[in-house]
């Protein structure tokens, strides 16, 4: 499987963008799939997981409300909508999938054997 993060640029704080991660070579909707991000001199941390029942989306606090992930199966693709941005939402951010993610895992960087490229995402205030 390949994983293709795009969508990623240049917000103004309270602005909105939408990240996409693209599989290719793998029927995808049995893959669970979540995004981290890792901001400037800092650890890479979960954001937003979906699992491939679409049974749970677990989002880290500090996005709960503002950020909403989902998924096209018949496009391959899964979503990061990203609303109400603020200026620490600046990272690069990576989608990262795996077939076989349980619950307790979702979000835990671990439990991902695909990592897609990453995709820049830069908030200004």
């Amino acid at each position: 499987v390949q994983l293709q993060a795009s969508g990623g640029g240049l917000a103004q704080a309270g602005g909105s963008l939408r990240l996409s991660c693209a599989a290719s070579g793998v029927t995808f909707r049995r893959y669970t799939v979540a995004w981290f991000r890792q901001a400037p001199g800092k650890e890479r941390m979960f954001v937003a997981a979906i699992k491939w029942n679409d049974n749970s989306r677990p989002y880290a606090d500090s996005v709960k409300g503002r950020f909403t992930m989902s998924r096209d199966n018949a496009k391959n693709t899964v979503y990061l909508q990203m609303n109400e941005l603020k200026p620490e939402d600046t990272a690069v951010y990576y989608c990262a999938a795996d077939p076989s993610v349980i619950n307790s895992a979702l979000t835990s960087q671990t439990a991902y054997r695909t990592w897609g490229q990453g995709t820049l995402v830069t908030v200004s205030s």
